[in-house]
């Protein structure tokens, strides 16, 4: 359901990535990253969401008055590949369209810091996404964080599990920071301005 035939729904913005302090700085984690500014914008701290294994900030973006929308983000706790259940619990809670779900996460198919906003879709081997469609389906929005290929023979799980690169991260604040911009165009003016604005 598009957020324009009802916009008492609210949004659900899933920033995906692994609990803890040793994933922080992972690339694997940047939609954990994204999701915290959000929570920094909208004035929030995560707390734990009752029985599900997850972190929520409820709060409110856009133009003061009609014209902003309800969102929760959340970080699930449940590692990657568990990411499904959590949100599931969530979106049954909050009473929460599949189509005002949006997972943002990390893609290896596009160079680093470039940004795709879409409608569905497949998973392309990402485990948070594999968990989450296998629970909701797939007909959910994804912002997806370019973090390119590895080098040489590095393995894929190596990879994506490893911290951003001291040159990538001299430009990590920007593109998290575009990509939290990405989120709030789409929850508030719908994907086809937002992808118009930051598919890069």
């Amino acid at each position: 359901m598009d957020v324009t035939t009802d916009p008492g729904a609210p949004w659900l913005i899933v920033g995906l990535g692994n609990p803890g302090p040793e994933y922080a700085m992972n690339r694997h984690n940047v939609g954990f990253m994204v999701v915290d500014l959000l929570a920094g914008r909208v004035g929030g701290k995560f707390k734990r969401a009752g029985k599900a294994q997850a972190q929520v900030v409820e709060g409110r973006i856009g133009p003061p008055g009609p014209g902003s929308r309800r969102v929760v983000l959340v970080k699930p706790m449940s590692y990657m590949n568990l990411s499904g259940g959590p949100v599931t619990a969530l979106r049954d809670f909050y009473k929460v369209p599949v189509g005002n779900v949006v997972a943002v996460h990390d893609e290896l198919d596009i160079d680093y810091g470039t940004l795709r906003l879409k409608l569905g879709g497949g998973d392309n081997g990402h485990n948070g996404l594999k968990s989450i469609t296998k629970a909701l389906g797939s007909d959910y929005h994804r912002a997806r964080f370019g973090i390119g290929r590895p080098p040489g023979r590095m393995q894929v799980a190596d990879f994506v599990l490893k911290d951003f690169s001291s040159a990538e991260r001299k430009e990590l604040d920007y593109f998290v920071d575009r990509a939290a911009d990405a989120v709030e165009c789409l929850v508030i003016d719908g994907l086809e301005r937002a992808q118009g604005t930051y598919n890069s």
